[in-house]
């Protein structure tokens, strides 16, 4: 039987990042402040990323990553290096985590509670569930952080903090 808790936790998390991400014009989404690097752009990138990641390596299975993707968006990722010409279109990455969202719910929820709780093929000493649980985990972070770029933004341009 699926893990509900896990599911729904997916719904919530993606849901919230797809909505702020739907909301944001293509310009705001390459800004940076000055001292920052990542953009509105690169977190959205790197939740798709991230989740992918550890829940593909953590069921042994390879993960789905668009050409570049680990460059652009990984942990190891430089953003401030990557011309703004080469980074993906806001709308690519927002049908991506559409499509990821509608893939790994797919996936997690044919997983059994005993699969879950199996030791992580990326990392025997965590387990499936936890490998999932981080990833959404960060996405729900980094949409915080996709918040506050926005609210810096709109005091930027003397709009109301939304």
């Amino acid at each position: 039987m699926s893990d509900q808790s896990l599911l729904l936790l997916l719904d919530e998390v993606r849901g919230k990042t797809l909505r702020i991400l739907d909301s944001s014009t293509v310009a705001d989404a390459l800004w940076a402040p000055p001292g920052l690097e990542n953009t509105i752009l690169w977190h959205g990138g790197h939740a798709y990323f991230l989740l992918e990641w550890l829940t593909m390596h953590a069921l042994d299975r390879p993960p789905q990553l668009p050409g570049g993707w680990y460059l652009y968006f990984s942990w190891d990722s430089r953003p401030a290096g990557v011309p703004v010409a080469r980074w993906p279109p806001l709308p690519d990455v927002i049908a991506r985590l559409h499509d990821q969202h509608e893939r790994i719910r797919r996936i997690v929820g044919e997983l059994s509670g005993e699969q879950l709780d199996q030791p992580s093929a990326r990392n025997p000493q965590k387990t499936v569930r936890y490998e999932i649980l981080h990833a959404l985990h960060d996405e729900a972070c980094h949409c915080g952080e996709i918040h506050l770029l926005r609210k810096l933004q709109a005091v930027g341009k003397g709009r109301p903090k939304s």
